[in-house]
């Protein structure tokens, strides 16, 4: 197999080169999608290959909640064939993602096992954040998004991830459990009656909700991805194969109208509709009309660009500029956490501050911690959303914030690494970590002895900010045997920081085995021009 040119960039930094050959698995609900591509540079690609597999996974997950072993044997087989098709083309560098039904299903665990031990390829489940971040990744290399908000929504079968996007990222986003798979599954026993499937559908759908812009005005505008939209432009005539397609609500509803009129036969042979798009294609319409109703949209734009594409732009991204692509996903860690925050009302000055102390006390404990880069973006999220409980009370406001973080997504982080999240949050304050503290005990031990290092970290940086008035505008960390000296910059009027530092410090100086002591940076200015 030919091997990836590589150069060094920086401290030795191993840097991919272009052309580079990349490779995405997408398993959905309906179906599995395989892209592989050769990169002539970060934006430009040619498709060496591509092949859909119709696998309805989501069929028995969202009735019995199990991917039924019919549905897992037609998966591991193609996905098999694709690992085949991936050698032949010496691809090195491949990323294979599920979403809803493998992540809903009881048994998705034994499923992922099975893929890797029978097709060789490691299935990651992201969650619905995840997608979202996903397609905002294609859609920004397709659309130029610019300052502006826009209503970006995905449609898959299990789910809609809808969101409030700009060029850099999301401000707001939700995961609901409607795509086309499911509410076809759902609400099946009407089909039989063309109109009274509509109207439970009319229902079933009314709940989805897009926020209230802050200044009144409209969204820049309505982008909607995913092989039904896709469709349905196709089917109103408004389909542009190579590029962006703008779909008119109105021509939408005629669609909605001549769809529901006919059958799921007429659908195939009338308007050539593939068999297994044919029977959701009228449930993805109603949702793609009631988001347009609910944003003020007259119509629909369609990028042609979804998950698989954006797997492979984020792929390359981070092949290629590993200390950018670094940079940016802390950048999407400190926005998608911000989004998540001012939904709770939280302190967003206080909780930016704390999350830079932290990260700046991170970068300089390594030495101590031994931690990871990963662990790095688990604290900063923890920083971020630490107080997010006192919207429910100040009483107890760090065990509100360990449910609501675990019951919370963001993007680049599993449901594991959330729950990391909610612990650091948790032990900001009080109690230190115990085994017989629920959330805690079900971590394994490498990730209890990671949270309580943290926690530490966070428990500093956010006594460092005591009064939310980010008096202390920075510090410098000296290790010794004995002790770690903060040297504490914009010190006038910290002294509560001080003394909660001091009381704060106890399960930093047991986790680590020094003492902490602050020091003052006008002393040592002082002292220097003495």
């Amino acid at each position: 197999m030919k091997k990836t040119k590589k150069k060094r960039q920086g401290k030795g930094a191993e840097v991919t080169t272009f052309p580079l050959k990349v490779a995405c698995i997408d398993m959905g609900s309906n179906a599995i999608r395989f892209v592989a591509a050769q990169f002539s540079s970060e934006a430009e690609y040619s498709v060496l290959d591509s092949e859909r597999q119709p696998i309805r996974l989501g069929h028995s997950v969202f009735l019995s909640g199990r991917l039924d072993r019919q549905a897992m044997d037609a998966a591991v087989v193609a996905v098999a064939g694709f690992k085949r098709r991936m050698n032949e083309l010496a691809i090195e560098h491949c990323r294979a993602v599920a979403t809803s039904a493998v992540r809903e299903s009881k048994n998705g665990s034994d499923f992922v096992k099975r893929i890797a031990s029978e097709a060789g390829v490691n299935l990651e489940v992201i969650s619905g954040s995840e997608e979202a971040r996903l397609v905002h990744t294609a859609v920004t290399r397709v659309i130029p998004l610019g300052e502006r908000r826009w209503l970006l929504v995905d449609l898959g079968g299990g789910s809609v991830e809808v969101s409030l996007v700009d060029q850099h990222g999301s401000y707001w986003s939700e995961s609901h459990t409607m795509g086309s798979v499911r509410l076809l599954e759902e609400l099946t026993e009407a089909g039989s009656d063309p109109g009274r499937f509509r109207r439970l559908l009319a229902e079933y759908i009314s709940v989805l909700k897009v926020p209230a812009m802050s200044d009144g005005q409209q969204v820049a505008g309505y982008i909607a991805t995913g092989g039904n939209i896709e469709a349905l432009a196709k089917v109103a005539g408004f389909s542009d194969e190579t590029g962006v397609t703008q779909l008119p609500v109105e021509t939408l509803r005629a669609v909605i109208e001549q769809l529901a009129r006919l059958s799921y036969r007429q659908r195939v042979e009338n308007l050539g509709l593939r068999e297994d798009r044919a029977d959701v294609i009228l449930p993805a319409a109603m949702v793609y009309e009631r988001l347009a109703e609910l944003s003020g949209s007259t119509e629909i734009t369609v990028p042609r660009v979804g998950i698989k594409e954006g797997v492979l732009f984020d792929l390359v991204d981070s092949l290629a500029r590993r200390r950018d692509h670094e940079d940016r996903q802390e950048r999407e860690v400190l926005s998608s956490a911000t989004a998540v925050g001012r939904k709770y009302l939280f302190d967003e000055a206080h909780a930016r501050h704390v999350a830079s102390l932290a990260a700046s006390l991170f970068d300089q404990l390594r030495p101590l911690h031994g931690l990871a880069a990963e662990d790095r973006k688990i604290l900063q999220a923890a920083a971020m959303l630490h107080d997010l409980g006192q919207f429910v009370g100040y009483k107890g406001h760090h065990k509100h914030s360990l449910y609501l973080i675990s019951n919370t997504e963001l993007p680049n982080f599993s449901d594991r690494e959330m729950l990391r999240v909610a612990n650091v949050a948790r032990y900001h304050r009080k109690a230190h970590p115990q085994e017989h503290h629920h959330y805690y005990s079900i971590l394994d031990e490498s990730e209890r002895e990671s949270v309580k290092k943290l926690a530490a970290i966070l428990r500093i940086a956010d006594a460092l900010d005591r009064e939310h008035r980010q008096g202390v505008t920075g510090v410098t960390t000296k290790i010794s045997d004995a002790e770690v000296a903060l040297w504490l910059d914009g010190t006038a009027g910290v002294l509560l920081e001080s003394f909660t530092v001091q009381k704060k410090a106890d399960l930093f100086q047991q986790t680590f085995g020094r003492e902490v002591n602050l020091r003052f940076l006008g002393e040592r200015r002082g002292a220097e021009t003495a």
